[in-house]
Parts: structure tokens; sequence; C-alpha cells
């Protein structure tokens, strides 16, 4: 028996993919926007108390400006159709929940808004089978 991939399917994978792509760029530009304000100084983010996953804003903000720039370039990859992108697509949104699971106390908006942009991410990589 001779399974043709169905052209609607091959469509929707394809833009499946497009919009991860877009959705890695958009989130790594806006976690290389956090990482920089986060090292401009204390007066972007409130102090908090205690908190288990203690860091200062500046460890903080050279980790979003590094994770931040592996999703714009991964973000850009997969739009230009590279195999590699797609498995680090994965990883890194994956890698960039827990990321902002951790930094919730000191942006909780923005880091909510982004774990649903990886959550988004990683269902649209997840469900692309190339031919």
């Amino acid at each position: 028996m001779n399974r043709q991939a169905d052209p609607g399917k091959q469509l929707l994978a394809a833009s499946g993919t497009t919009f991860a792509g877009v959705l890695l760029g958009v989130s790594g530009t806006v976690t290389v926007l956090q990482g920089i304000a986060a090292l401009a100084g204390d007066d972007v983010y409130g102090r908090i108390g205690s908190y288990v996953f203690e860091f200062t804003l500046t460890d903080w903000g050279v980790v979003h400006l590094i994770v931040g720039a592996l999703l714009l370039v991964t973000g850009v990859g997969l739009l230009g159709g590279k195999e590699w992108a797609r498995v680090t697509g994965l990883v890194l949104a994956v890698l960039s929940i827990v990321e902002q699971f951790m930094f919730l106390p000191y942006a909780p908006v923005w880091s909510v808004l982004l774990i649903a942009l990886d959550v988004f991410i990683i269902w649209s990589l997840a469900t692309y089978r190339p031919a």
C-alpha cells in the first residue's frame, strides 16, 4: 500500500514550523530585552524577599542574554529550513520554560507570557513531520 503525503497536512506542518520559527525569534528577542533590563540595574525589577532560586539580577541578565540569543539564532535557522533547528528549538523552548518559571517573582506577567509562547513552540515543532 502506497501512502502519499496529504498536501493539506504538509501545508499545515510547514505553517506550524514557520509559526514556531517566528515564535522562537519573538521569544528570543523578548528574553534578550529582559536580560538587558536585568543588567541595567535594580530599578527595573522590584526587590523580592527570600526565594528558592536566589540569583542576582546580574546573573539573571547574563542567563537571559545567552538563552535569548540562542533562541533567536535557532528561530532564524528554523525559518531557513535547517535540520538542526527543530531539535534545538524543542530543547531551548523547554529550557526557556524552566528559566522563565524561575524568573517568575521578578517579572510575573512577562514570564507567564513567554511560558505560553514556549508551549506553542513545543507544540508546533513536535507536530511537524518532515517528508
